[in-house]
């Protein structure tokens, strides 16, 4: 392995990485063994002078915060990755950092410009675009908006954006559609594409969605007024999340949900 050349040999064969997984795979074949935190890798990509790499990492970061309630670190992370740096999928995790984080109009901003930056791109127009569209429409609370801009995505939803580098973008749109399910409580439709998530694990690997689909087919049950079986799922994401941090707002709020059933 060539760290200058950001080169891989293979019996006297050269593999050109590109800078992301190129980053990830340098620090951990620099602490074998070791754990290497996404902080740590961000720290990697700064001292190195990747600038965009370590903004993706920080609006990452932002963007699991938002998913899990905190709201507030959200949007400074937002904040901190947007700074001097722009890049197709660093603009899109800020921008789904700020949906998640409850800010509709910076969301907006940053989806307006990815399709006029990017018209022809097929990741954009039908992954990243539809997801960002049918979150706002959530927000807003327009469900049936929300679903019907997902529809352009619906052929691509087992697809992998982020095949070149980590998989954090894969299945936000089926997320996404099963939120929108829930909010115009269709709980039947939620249900079938939460799990579709916990059905293909092989693509959604450590991305909290694969946790946090558990929590909401738990809620997609209630919906349908299946007891039992939402008592099951709540039980499964609490498991999963047995030794996380007691403050964590979405957790705090699904041990509420889930003492009501009991």
């Amino acid at each position: 392995m060539d760290l200058r050349a950001g080169e891989l040999r293979k019996q006297g064969k050269r593999i050109k990485l590109q800078d992301q997984p190129f980053q990830v795979l340098s620090a951990l074949l620099q602490r074998p063994g070791d754990m290497v935190s996404r902080q740590e890798l961000r720290s990697s990509a700064e001292r190195t002078g990747e600038k965009e790499t370590a903004a993706t990492y920080r609006a990452v970061s932002a963007f699991r915060e938002a998913l899990f309630g905190n709201s507030a670190v959200a949007r400074q992370g937002t904040t901190d990755a947007h700074k001097g740096s722009s890049g197709r999928d660093l603009d899109y995790a800020i921008a789904l950092a700020s949906a998640y984080a409850g800010s509709a109009k910076n969301t907006q901003t940053l989806a307006d410009d990815l399709g006029k930056r990017f018209p022809e791109d097929t990741i954009v127009q039908f992954n990243y675009l539809p997801a960002l569209r049918a979150k706002l429409a959530v927000l807003k609370g327009n469900p049936l908006e929300a679903l019907h801009s997902l529809e352009a995505a619906a052929p691509y939803g087992l697809g992998l954006p982020a095949i070149g580098f980590y998989n954090w973008p894969n299945l936000y749109p089926v997320y996404v559609r099963g939120e929108a399910y829930l909010s115009a409580h269709q709980g039947r439709e939620a249900a079938v594409e939460f799990q579709k998530i916990l059905d293909h694990r092989g693509i959604v690997l450590n991305e909290p969605i694969g946790a946090l689909a558990h929590l909401q087919l738990a809620r997609a049950y209630s919906l349908q007024g299946n007891t039992a079986r939402a008592r099951a799922a709540y039980q499964d994401f609490l498991t999963l999340w047995k030794d996380a941090d007691s403050d964590i707002p979405i957790l705090k709020q699904a041990k509420a949900e889930y003492a009501k059933l009991r």
